[in-house]
């Protein structure tokens, strides 16, 4: 029996995020030994982008000059300011407290709608927002011990930059997916993408030793590029199209749970043993489980409030 098209976007969602939660344990070995968080930003765009330009050459599109402003602001929050904070972010925490916190993304996804589309908010809305908000703020400010499980504010702050920058991304796509294909969205996106990542992190990105690349190294960056970037976007992109912006939030909160499951069997197997060595926790902490439940329960009473 074929699927029907809201069961796809599903499966592509559940796709994109287990995607993603490879990726934080993946993309953590990389940096900043074997290339910079900047540097790994350029490659990323430039790679993705050049796939969804040859894929855009089977399925040309025009897109006039009067949308080209908001995939100006959809290439700024979706791809530059989005990865940039990422990464710079991975660099400097956990796996587990950046997933934790990038489950704030559906609240301000919401709030976000509130603003830009006009959307009532509830009090029960409020208070979600209050508690989550809350939760990832204690999540940056609060630590056990300075720098004992290799996160820090700064990496936290950047996390929660890149968690609202990406929803209000999810805000401004959704009216373009209702005019043109997720492949000519994403290759504009990341057209003007690599213009604004090329300052940042082009001196990072020649620095690297690529004829000294292990082939694990050169897998994880492929992994990186084409999974994480070209497919992950393509699929989670195509989805929006197909259902609602906080449908497609929803599905981050599985990230923390498989950011944990794949930290935890990286430390079990040895990150040595598959030759892409960095500092992986796989412990959970008081706060930590704290603040997920914070973060969760504002996720909950937002998601109640919205039916």
């Amino acid at each position: 029996m074929a699927l029907s098209r809201n069961a796809l976007a599903h499966l592509a969602l559940f796709t994109v995020n287990f995607i993603y939660g490879v990726n934080y344990v993946v993309a953590k070995g990389l940096m900043p030994a074997v290339i910079g968080p900047s540097g790994f930003i350029v490659l990323r765009v430039i790679g993705a982008g050049a796939l969804f330009w040859m894929l855009r050459a089977f399925r040309p599109e025009k897109v006039p000059v009067t949308d080209l402003g908001r995939l100006l602001l959809c290439a700024f929050t979706g791809v530059a300011l989005n990865q940039l904070m990422f990464f710079h972010g991975l660099m400097r925490t956990t796996p587990l407290n950046a997933s934790i916190i990038m489950v704030a993304t559906p609240i301000l996804v919401l709030v976000l709608a509130g603003v830009v589309l006009k959307e009532r908010i509830t009090w029960t809305k409020l208070m979600g927002v209050l508690l989550g908000a809350g939760g990832a703020l204690v999540l940056i400010l609060v630590k056990p011990k300075a720098g004992s499980d290799g996160a820090t504010a700064l990496g936290d702050l950047f996390i929660l930059i890149n968690a609202t920058s990406y929803g209000l991304f999810l805000v401004l796509v959704k009216p373009l997916m209702r005019k043109y294909s997720a492949i000519t969205v994403m290759a504009w996106c990341f057209l003007f993408g690599v213009v604004m990542v090329l300052p940042f992190g082009w001196s990072e990105f020649t620095a690297v030793q690529w004829s000294m690349l292990t082939v694990p190294h050169a897998l994880a960056m492929g992994f990186v590029v084409v999974m994480v970037t070209f497919v992950a976007y393509l699929m989670n992109t195509w989805a929006l199209g197909k259902v609602s912006p906080t449908i497609v939030g929803t599905y981050i909160y599985m990230q923390p749970l498989l950011a944990a499951a794949f930290t935890w069997l990286f430390v079990r197997i040895g990150p040595e043993t598959l030759g892409i060595p960095g500092t992986y926790e796989a412990g959970v902490g008081v706060v930590q489980a704290l603040c997920a439940a914070a973060i969760f329960g504002g996720v909950y009473l937002v998601g109640r409030a919205d039916r």
